[in-house]
């Protein structure tokens, strides 16, 4: 797989692991403790967690194919923890 399209999955998992993150903060947790319906957390929950396994995966790979430092690594991984964070990455190490 060459290096743009590599760039280029990642950009895609790490945009819907921002997106299912937010969704998880604002739309299901509400719904789980304001309205009693926990549904929606199970859901987006594992859409969630299985997203975030691949954008640490896929920030790891990264690394190592763009030759990061280990100080970049460090705050693409910390940028997922971050509702807005994944965004972030993408503009400034992509």
């Amino acid at each position: 797989m060459s290096v743009e399209k590599t760039i280029k999955t990642f950009k895609i998992i790490s945009t819907l692991e921002a997106i299912s993150f937010l969704l998880l903060l604002l739309v299901a947790m509400p719904l789980k403790y304001i309205w009693e319906m926990p549904q929606m957390v199970k859901i987006v929950g594992m859409a969630h967690g299985v997203l975030f396994l691949l954008y640490i995966a896929g920030a790891v790979y990264l690394s190592q194919l763009l030759n990061w430092t280990t100080k970049t690594l460090v705050i693409v991984v910390l940028c997922s923890i971050l509702p807005f964070g994944p965004f972030y990455a993408d503009k400034k190490y992509l």
